[in-house]
């Protein structure tokens, strides 16, 4: 299918249903979209956009005239009951993020959160994410991982974010910014030891590149080369089998606040005791704790 084309018979009730449907974009190359995404989005009542000129680009290539409306972290308090009562009024949303799969360091979760408790439905039209890409290009193992996300962006923050989850039974996965690249490599180096490590960027698009070696390697490169263009996603090799063992309070309490800042509480206590093998119940009671500390 060539881009820039609906295909026929796609705007239909059946692939553009009532309610909530969470759509994957390209994370870079337009072609990257599926034929189901485009029909939902075409049919869509209103599209939900992390911002509205990416999505507009995205749209131009591929002939979609849906009416679009900003929602992400800085507006979510006030468009958040706008969406709810489009949606209670029976009108098809569309959410999307600027690329990839929305609800991945977003505020989207929260949308879904409401929908759930307000029984609307609710359905999600799969696609490209960077962190899948990332790991499979990253020659690492893939059999667990752990999202982390972007790190802090000060030295002393981000080594004890690295060190709580040193312990993890996984490859670590990691958004950066291109400019803090080779400072964070170097904390890695340091708070995880010699890994192998991947660094992918610019996935998907002309200059896709992946450079793989030890962490410390990999950020002696970044520091002599400088920060490089586009967006940066770093794969990290689990620890070795000797070094893996039970994580201790702080570890457990540094994984959950970094998985409420976009998961459920309960979806946060489930991945935090899978991945650190205590009981759940004593996992959610702790993030129950943590939950109402910041409340």
């Amino acid at each position: 299918m060539a881009p820039g084309l609906v295909p026929k018979g796609l705007v239909s009730k059946g692939l553009a249903p009532k309610g909530l449907i969470i759509v994957a974009t390209p994370i870079g190359n337009a072609a990257d979209i599926s034929a189901r995404a485009l029909g939902v989005l075409a049919g869509a009542d209103v599209v939900a956009c992390e911002d509205t000129r990416v999505t507009a680009k995205l749209f131009a290539v591929h002939g979609i005239r849906a009416p679009m409306l900003p929602y992400h972290e800085h507006n979510a308090q006030t468009q958040r009951p706008k969406l709810m009562e489009r949606l209670k009024g029976g009108e098809t949303v569309a959410l999307v993020s600027d690329a990839g799969t929305p609800l991945i360091s977003d505020p989207g979760y929260r949308l879904v959160r409401d929908c759930i408790e307000a029984g609307i439905a609710l359905t999600c039209v799969p696609g490209p994410s960077s962190v899948t890409t990332a790991l499979a290009l990253s020659g690492l193992p893939t059999n667990r991982f752990f999202f982390q996300g972007f790190l802090p962006a000060k030295r002393a923050a981000r080594l004890a974010a690295l060190e709580a989850v040193a312990g993890v039974p996984g490859s670590l996965v990691i958004l950066e910014s291109a400019n803090r690249l080779a400072d964070m490599l170097a904390d890695a180096a340091q708070a995880l030891g010699e890994r192998e490590a991947a660094v992918t960027r610019e996935l998907t698009k002309r200059f896709e590149e992946v450079r793989r070696g030890p962490l410390g390697e990999l950020a002696r490169h970044y520091q002599a080369a400088g920060a490089p263009k586009g967006e940066v996603t770093v794969v990290i090799g689990p620890a070795p089998a000797d070094d893996v063992g039970e994580l201790d309070d702080d570890a457990v309490d540094a994984m959950l606040r970094s998985e409420l800042e976009t998961s459920s509480l309960r979806d946060a206590a489930d991945k935090v005791a899978r991945l650190s093998g205590r009981p759940r119940r004593q996992v959610y009671a702790r993030a129950l704790q943590l939950a109402s500390e910041t409340s």
